[in-house]
């Protein structure tokens, strides 16, 4: 008996070791969701899973200390700006470290980095750190030699006693260089191939409420001059798509519109066709914990007009397409892989998303699932105009999700593309597009109008000759009755 007990004992263990427990990697540890047509929260399939972390004990670099930016290459270079230690880390993309930036030649003296903010890597592999506490943009070749350098620009529309603090930087194909820059309030600076400060673009304009201006009204001479002035918001940061166009977002708690796309002359040219404003969160908390709206802090441009935006405030990630759609959003604070403390900056990496918190010191990197891929692919078809493609791919994204309303809309859009009309109008009802579905209505009642038009007219034609046989019939039949009655037969 007691053997048979030792041998019970011994299956149950050995069973017991032979279970595989899901990592925590295996499953996302955020809820992922869209905002319906009503405002409320649609739960979603995780677009991306943490897959692992990289740490600069873990590249055998020292731990990083207050990392502030990043930036991937198109080819996997992976550049981190560890603010703390002052110093610039350059993986490849099997995540090798190729060098460590600490210092570079100035005429001859050695020279360094004081609290950078921002990093930026050019298609000609030229390295643009924002050297904040140094007030100066240093401009390094891919092997850390001094090009040029950014600072004290000179402007008659430059306040006197200008100090610059630049906290981010891009640059485009023409080599023109986009700066935001700390206390400046008219917008991005900007300056030339030749370092030469040209103006600001995207310029925030900021207006007060009409209770402020009750109370301005009501107000003495004496109390107007010690209310704060109506000053426009700094911007956060900066990117670049392959047309050129400038993404940035705004450090502003009250406008809808956070996010920008700045075309060369300046101007707001972002799409923002979808059910919300692109901003972030729709409803939020007005008091307590994880209150308020959005504070979007970084931005990187995908592929296929896609874009998505990093909230410092509740650490979430929002993705959106080029018409201003959002797509699904993923994130939040935590200990675990996969959620934050402080995230400061998001990049991406072939097809993952990597995102560095400044707080835990590292970059987690994320996996996309099954519906991130089938969501993303078939936002570039569309983008792309391949729509019969596009409608394949959302169909597959409907069987993983029926409740997904982009899905009905990005098939309905890849239909009125191909002057499927009356398709059309089936998914934009279910995609609750009041708008679209009008055009496609529009467009399907053109369309009948045009391919039954001969007949319509034939009919036309027709009732209007019957019409007047009858009228002329009646006419005769009365001048008969009449003559007649006058005895004229």
């Amino acid at each position: 008996m007691q053997r048979k007990r030792v041998l019970l004992l011994a299956a149950i263990l050995t069973l017991a070791t032979t279970i595989v427990v899901p990592s925590a990697s295996a499953a996302a540890p955020y809820e992922a969701y869209n905002y319906d047509f009503y405002g409320d929260p649609a739960p979603l399939p995780a677009p991306y899973l943490p897959d692992y972390s990289i740490s600069g004990s873990s590249l055998g670099v020292g731990d990083f200390n207050q990392p502030n930016d990043m930036y991937v290459t198109q080819d996997g270079i992976i550049y981190i700006l560890d603010s703390g230690n002052a110093r610039v880390v350059v993986l490849d993309s099997n995540l090798k470290v190729l060098q460590v930036i600490t210092s570079f030649d100035n005429n001859g003296k050695e020279d360094g980095f004081a609290a950078p903010e921002g990093l930026f890597v050019s298609e000609k592999k030229e390295i643009y750190v924002a050297d904040t506490d140094h007030n100066r943009v240093v401009v390094l070749s891919n092997d850390g030699k001094l090009i040029k350098m950014i600072e004290n620009p000179k402007s008659d529309i430059l306040p006197s006693g200008f100090k610059f603090f630049p906290l981010k930087v891009t640059v485009d194909k023409a080599d023109r260089i986009f700066v935001v820059a700390r206390g400046v309030f008219e917008g991005i600076m900007q300056f030339d191939d030749k370092s030469m400060f040209m103006g600001y673009v995207g310029t925030i304009n900021v207006s007060p409420s009409i209770w402020d201006r009750i109370w301005r009204s009501l107000s003495t001479n004496a109390q107007k001059r010690q209310m704060e002035l109506f000053i426009p918001t700094e911007f956060a940061s900066v990117d670049i798509d392959s047309k050129g166009f400038v993404y940035a977002t705004a450090v502003d708690m009250t406008s809808d519109k956070t996010i920008k796309r700045l075309n060369p002359s300046g101007q707001d040219v972002l799409k923002r066709f979808g059910y919300w404003p692109v901003k972030g969160e729709i409803r939020f908390r007005r008091f307590g914990n994880n209150s308020g709206p959005s504070k979007l802090t970084d931005i990187k441009v995908l592929d296929g007009g896609m874009y998505v935006a990093l909230d410092s405030n509740r650490a979430r990630l929002f993705t959106y397409n080029d018409e201003g759609d959002l797509l699904y959003v993923f994130g939040g604070r935590g200990n675990q892989l996969g959620v934050f403390n402080t995230p400061v900056a998001v990049e991406r990496i072939g097809d993952k998303l990597a995102v560095l918190d400044r707080g835990k010191n590292n970059i987690a990197v994320f996996r996309p699932t099954e519906f991130g891929n089938l969501v993303r692919k078939a936002t570039i078809q569309h983008y792309n105009g391949n729509d019969t493609e596009a409608v394949k791919l959302w169909e597959q994204v409907l069987r993983l999700n029926t409740n997904y309303e982009i899905a009905y809309l990005g098939i309905g859009k890849s239909l009125l593309m191909e002057k499927k009309n009356k398709e059309a109008m089936e998914y934009f009802k279910l995609g609750m597009s009041r708008k679209d579905f009008s055009v496609a209505y529009k467009r399907y009642r053109r369309e009948v109008m045009k391919e039954h038009f001969g007949s319509f007219m034939t009919v036309l034609l027709s009732l209007v000759t019957a019409f007047i046989a009858y009228r002329i019939a009646r006419q005769v039949i009365r001048r008969r009755t009449g003559k007649r009655e006058a005895g004229f037969y």
